[in-house]
C-alpha cells in the first residue's frame, strides 16, 4: 500500500493534541504543507534516510575512536571493545521485538521515540564518567537504534509506489554509505580538536531534527493488526539466543574460538534459538513469522544481505590495519582513503533503481560481486607491491565500493519485494538484523583470520598494537582471500533460482 500524498490516514487534516501523543500514544498526522506536494513520498524517504545516515555515522566514528578510548579509560582491547559490542547486542536482541510492536501499535510513534531515545543516549554517552557508564549508555543507544531499524525500511516501502521503490532503496543505501564515508573523516577531526565526547554529541542535533521532521512528515500508520496479542515467550527465548549468537560472532577472536566462554555462548545460542523456532512454528501470533523464510527469494536475499555487509565491514577492518600498521599511514589519512569506498558505494547505489528495471536484479548483483572480486585482486597486488602507487589502490577501493553499490541496494529491494505487504514491518526488521549480523561476521572473520595468519608466521602478541610492517601487510593480503570467498558466495546466491530477476516480478 503506497503513500502517494493526501490520501493517507487523516491526510494531514486531522488534529491530534500533543498531550494525546504522549499520554495515549496517538500518532500525530503529517502537516498539509508536505502531504499536498506531489513529491510527498520522497519527504518520507528523506526522513528514513536520516535514520540510516546517523546510524552508520555513529558506527564508523565509534570504530575509529576505540584505540583512543582505550587510552582514555586505561583499559585493554577486550574492555574497550564493549563500547561497540554493547550497542550491537542491544540492537540485535531487541530489533525483532520492535518489529512486531510496530505492526501491532503503529510505526510512526515508535520511530519518533527511536530518534529521541537515540539522541538522548548519545548525549549521555558523551557525558559518561567511566567505561562502565559509557557501555551502559551505548546499550540504551542500541535500543533506540533498534526502534529506528525496525521501522525504517518498512516505512520507506509503504511510502513509495512499486515503480519507484527500487530507486528509493538505492537512495536509502546511499544514505548509509554517506554515513560510513563521513564517519572516519569527521571522527578524526573531532578526536584531534574537540575530544572524544564530541564523537557522540555530534549525532544529537541530527536525531532531534529528524524527530521534528518525522512528526511533520511521516504518515499515520494504517493497517495495524486487529489481534494485538504479543508473543512474550518468543521474546524471552529470542533475546538471550541472539545475544549469545552476537557474542560468538564478535568475541571469537578476543576470547579464542575454543574458549569455554565462546563454546558456552554457542551452546546457549543453539538451544535458545532452536527452542524459539519450535515455539514460533506453534504460536498463532508469533514474534517473527518464520513463513517469510519459506520464500526462496527472501531467504537467499537475506543471505546476500549478510554476505554484502560482511564484505563491506571486513574490507574496512583489513584495510585499516594494512594502511595504518602495515604501510604506516596516519589514521586521518587512512580514514580519508577508505572513505573512497563508501562514497563510490553511495553514488552507484543511488543509480541502481533504473538499472534494476532495465537489466534485472540478478544481473546487477552478479556484476557487482564480479567487480568486488576484481578489486580484491587489485588491492592484493597493490599491497604486495607498494611501488605501484596509491592511485591504483584508491581506484581498487572505488571499484569495490561500486561493486557493493550494484549489489546491496538491488538485493535489499528484491528481498523486500519477496515479503507479503502485510509482513513488511517484520521483513524490514529482519533485513536490518541480517545487516548487523553481516557487519559482525565481516569484522569477526577478518580479525580471526588476520590473527591466525600472523600466528602462522610465528609472530607473538598477534592481538597487540605492536604488530606492524611487511608481516602485517602479508597477513592482510592473505586475509583478502577470505573476502574474495564471500564475494564468490554472494555471486552464487544471486544466481540461485527463486531470486527475483526483476523488481516485483518472480523469476
Amino acid at each position: 500500500m503506497g503513500v502517494t500524498g493526501p490520501g493517507l490516514s487523516n491526510g494531514g487534516t486531522g488534529r491530534v493534541r500533543v498531550r494525546d501523543v504522549f499520554l495515549r500514544g496517538v500518532e500525530p498526522p503529517p502537516a498539509r504543507v508536505f502531504t499536498e506536494r506531489p513529491g510527498y513520498p520522497w519527504f518520507v524517504v528523506a526522513v528514513t534516510c536520516i535514520g540510516a545516515f546517523i546510524g552508520q555515522l555513529d558506527a564508523s566514528i565509534v570504530q575509529l575512536a576505540l584505540p583512543h578510548l582505550r587510552e582514555v579509560f586505561h583499559t585493554g582491547f577486550d574492555g574497550v571493545s564493549w563500547v561497540s559490542l554493547a550497542y550491537l547486542l542491544a540492537f540485535a536482541s531487541t530489533l525483532p521485538i520492535f518489529g512486531r510492536l510496530c505492526e501491532l501499535f503503529g510505526r510512526k510513534l515508535l520511530y519518533l521515540v527511536g530518534f529521541v531515545a537515540f539522541s538522548a543516549a548519545s548525549a549521555l554517552c558523551g557525558s559518561a564518567g567511566g567505561l562502565g557508564e559509557l557501555v551502559a549508555y551505548r546499550a540504551l543507544q542500541g535500543i533506540g537504534g533498534a526502534m529506528l531499524g525496525a521501522n525504517s525500511i518498512s516505512m520507506l516501502v509503504r511510502a513509495v509506489d512499486p515503480g519507484r521503490r527500487a530507486r528509493a532503496m538505492g537512495i536509502f543505501a546511499a544514505a548509509q554509505a554517506i554515513g560510513v564515508s563521513v564517519g572516519p573523516v569527521v571522527g578524526g577531526l573531532l578526536l584531534g580538536t574537540l575530544g572524544w565526547r564530541w564523537i557522540f554529541w555530534v549525532t544529537v542535533p541530527f536525531g532531534l531534527a529528524a524527530a521534528v521532521l518525522g512528526w511533520l512528515v511521516l504518515p499515520q500508520t494504517s493497517g495495524t493488526k486487529g489481534d494485538r496479542r504479543f508473543d512474550g515467550w518468543g521474546a524471552v527465548l529470542l533475546m538471550p539466543g541472539l545475544t549469545a549468537f552476537m557474542l560468538v560472532l564478535n568475541q571469537s577472536s578476543a576470547w579464542g574460538i575454543l574458549s569455554p566462554r565462546i563454546l558456552g555462548c554457542a551452546a546457549v545460542a543453539v538451544v535458545m534459538i532452536g527452542l524459539f523456532v519450535r515455539h514460533e512454528n506453534a504460536c498463532p501470533y508469533p514474534l517473527v513469522d518464520l513463513r517469510l523464510f519459506r520464500s526462496p527469494a527472501f531467504s537467499f536475499g537475506g543471505l546476500g544481505t549478510i554476505l554484502g555487509y560482511a564484505l563491506l565491514y571486513g574490507m574496512f577492518f583489513v584495510m585499516s590495519f594494512a594502511l595504518v600498521r602495515g604501510l604506516g599511514d596516519r589514521p586521518e589519512v587512512a580514514g580519508m582513503r577508505l572513505a573512497v569506498l563508501p562514497a563510490a558505494l553511495g553514488i552507484v547505489a543511488s543509480l541502481t533503481g533504473g538499472w534494476s528495471k532495465r537489466f534485472g536484479i540478478r544481473r546487477l548483483c552478479v556484476l557487482g560481486m564480479t567487480l568486488c572480486g576484481v578489486s580484491i585482486g587489485g588491492l592484493a597486488v597493490c599491497l604486495s607491491n607498494p611501488a605501484w602507487g596509491r592511485i591504483v589502490d584508491l581506484s581498487a577501493l572505488a571499484l569495490f565500493g561500486a561493486g557493493l553499490g550494484l549489489f546491496i541496494a538491488p538485493n535489499n529491494h528484491g528481498t523486500m519485494e519477496a515479503a507479503p505487504a502485510d509482513h513488511s514491518g517484520q521483513a524490514g526488521a529482519l533485513l536490518n538484523l541480517l545487516r548487523v549480523s553481516g557487519t559482525s561476521l565481516g569484522v569477526a572473520s577478518g580479525s580471526a583470520y588476520l590473527s591466525w595468519r600472523l600466528a602462522e608466521m610465528g609472530m607473538s602478541g598477534t592481538r597487540g598494537a605492536v604488530i606492524a610492517g611487511p608481516q602485517l601487510v602479508r597477513a592482510a593480503v592473505e586475509t583478502l582471500a577470505l573476502l574474495a570467498t564471500f564475494a564468490v558466495l554472494a555471486g552464487v546466491v544471486s544466481l540461485i533460482p527463486g531470486k527475483p530477476s526483476n523488481p516485483g516480478r518472480p523469476s
